[in-house]
């Protein structure tokens, strides 16, 4: 599943591609995908101009000039690539096409990801987002506030503390295991049993596997892509995460 990393890397590849364009028209072969009426459809999106994208947490937010956003989570195989020769395939669930004749795909092998159209007036509210925690590369992420959220799960492991969504937004398996290592904490430990040192170094630690792995563009384990069609390359050395076996990058033991 795309994670904090990946929705970033694509959220910043909308924002060189698709901010001022104006959407023409919309297909979907897949109503689970884009459960929207043909109303709201008619009314918001069609001829509506992208104003701005960002994220919070895994859900990108799509924001257009009618007051209205689509927010999409790619959940475990979504993909949005932009004007690219090989597409659609059998995976393209929503195509957005636009004024100029250029296209935006949604493609999901899986088909648990989605796209959906929403007032922006109601996004703060909307289920998905208003439980999320924290950004952990916002400046008002500190150790402190780790802590703080992480302590409520005390008999729960640090690394089911670290997936919990609304301890922290946007946390997966790839950077939930770097970030553990790199801090020298097994994923095993009750999250009540950390030290203030502990939450400190876990706290640099997530917020440097992240942002290093931003600059790589992601993790392409699977079906990950960046909107040009292109592949993260994080995975080419990553600490510990699909490395069972493998001699340690820090010691080089087994």
């Amino acid at each position: 599943m795309p994670e904090l990393p990946e929705v970033e890397t694509v959220v910043r590849g909308l924002r060189d591609t698709i901010i001022g364009q104006t959407i023409a028209r919309v297909s979907s072969d897949w109503d689970n995908s884009f459960p929207n009426s043909d109303q709201s459809v008619a009314d918001y999106l069609i001829g509506a101009t992208i104003e701005r994208i960002s994220r919070r947490g895994k859900i990108i937010r799509i924001d257009l000039d009618s007051g209205w956003a689509l927010l999409v989570h790619l959940k475990m195989t979504g993909q949005l690539v932009y004007d690219l020769d090989r597409f659609p395939d059998s995976t393209t669930r929503v195509i957005l096409t636009f004024d100029d004749q250029t296209k935006l795909y949604f493609n999901d092998q899986r088909k648990f990801g989605w796209m959906r159209l929403i007032d922006q007036a109601l996004i703060s509210s909307f289920d998905g987002i208003q439980r999320l925690g924290p950004e952990p590369l916002s400046d008002r992420f500190t150790w402190e506030v780790l802590r703080e959220r992480a302590v409520r799960h005390a008999r729960s492991s640090i690394k089911a503390t670290l997936l919990n969504q609304t301890v922290l937004a946007g946390m997966g398996n790839i950077y939930t295991d770097e970030a553990l290592f790199l801090a020298k904490v097994h994923p095993a430990r009750l999250t009540g049993s950390l030290s203030e040192a502990e939450f400190r170094r876990i706290h640099q630690s997530i917020r440097q596997v992240l942002q290093h792995s931003i600059d790589l563009g992601g993790s392409s384990r699977q079906n990950y892509l960046m909107v040009d069609g292109s592949k993260g390359d994080y995975l080419d050395e990553p600490y510990v995460y699909g490395r069972q076996g493998q001699p340690c990058r820090v010691c080089d033991s087994r």
